[in-house]
């Protein structure tokens, strides 16, 4: 026969479920012996039962709240959308995801979306009759709508908690979001190229993704406040399509045709992130332009390809693992039923050997 606290705890359990994974205050000790009569010793026993397995916190002078886990692991399952899975920035993000979920209790899964709308919705498709207790979705071309915000409010209207990272859609402005601060790192970048000297510029830009639209926009507007003049003529768009074949065939046909009909005679260019910087590099090689002394590079992200390229990438970086404990700290808070505001995680410069100040 189980003991009385075993039984106790099995019942709150069955009350956490039902509640779907709301957050909600449990009744005080004195209340549940008097509901359940048990003494207060059985009460303990069986809070602590479910404090030890993470469906309870307790807060110091205020009693204790569900955390959102539902001690059942298909809901206990967080599911991360991201565009790839394979080499670059992702490896070191899902780990770091995925870790910080699991400290929690949480467990997760990883979808590729390809950055297709179309795979997006066969995903959310199958959370929507698969539920999970929250979702990190990076979002499919997010410098568009999304045709998919329908999926998303479903599934938060039936108790799924969602967060973007590095993007986030324009018509889902009620969805929190955690991102690059974009429009910051390219101005930044813009006025360190003008204050070594780099008054003609170009740049390599991904137009579908709203992480470009917003490194662009800062660019320009750093040289917009000195007086320069826009380098529109002198800016490569390239899409997800461009990116895939460069990935997967190392096709640079965009890059090459770049330093044939726009690069014009610029001293530097700003690049989309490493590794567009790293694949130009080698196409500026190719042409026999030294780097930095024809051409200065610049770039964000700060991933492994800046030090793997052939002249080491002076790149935008943030803190070790910030992207990713960041966003796995607020989804968490999101499952807690706390309030998360969007936020933007700034940058910071590592110099290394592709820019130099232009010669006289």
């Amino acid at each position: 026969m189980s003991a009385k606290y075993v039984k106790l705890a099995e019942l709150l359990k069955n009350q956490i479920e039902e509640n779907g994974g709301n957050i909600f205050k449990l009744p005080t000790e004195n209340a549940l012996c008097k509901k359940y009569c048990v003494s207060r010793q059985t009460v303990r026993k069986a809070l602590s039962v479910l404090e030890n397995e993470r469906l309870i916190e307790k807060r110091q002078g205020s009693g204790s709240y569900t955390t959102g886990r539902f001690g059942r692991t298909e809901r206990d399952t967080v599911a991360i959308l991201v565009c790839s899975d394979s080499e670059y920035i992702y490896p070191e993000l899902l780990a770091d995801l995925r870790s910080a979920l699991q400290e929690q209790g949480f467990s997760s899964t990883v979808y590729v979306t390809e950055n297709q709308f179309s795979k997006e919705r066969e995903i959310l498709s199958y959370l929507l009759n698969h539920p999970v207790r929250g979702i990190l979705s990076e979002g499919c071309k997010t410098a568009f709508p999304t045709p998919n915000h329908d999926l998303y409010y479903r599934l938060s209207k039936e108790g799924t908690s969602i967060l973007f990272f590095h993007g986030s859609y324009q018509n889902l402005p009620d969805f929190p979001s955690l991102k690059d601060d974009n429009f910051e790192g390219g101005y930044y970048l813009g006025k360190y190229l003008l204050s070594l000297g780099h008054e003609k510029t170009a740049a390599v830009i991904k137009s579908d993704d709203i992480q470009g639209l917003e490194r662009c926009h800062g660019f320009l507007s750093a040289l917009r406040d000195e007086n320069v003049p826009f380098p529109e003529k002198n800016i490569c768009y390239f899409d997800s399509v461009k990116l895939n074949a460069l990935q997967k065939k190392q096709d640079t046909g965009f890059l090459t045709d770049f330093i044939g009909k726009q690069l014009d005679g610029a001293t530097a260019v700003l690049c989309y992130n490493d590794e567009i910087a790293y694949w130009l590099i080698k196409e500026l090689i190719y042409k026999n332009l030294r780097i930095p002394e024809d051409v200065s590079v610049v770039c964000f992200d700060n991933s492994y390809l800046s030090e793997l390229s052939a002249i080491q990438l002076t790149a935008l970086s943030h803190k070790k693992q910030e992207m990713g404990q960041t966003a796995a700290e607020m989804l968490l808070k999101l499952m807690k039923g706390s309030p998360v505001s969007p936020k933007k995680l700034s940058w910071h410069l590592i110099c290394r050997q592709s820019c130099k100040a232009r010669r006289p």
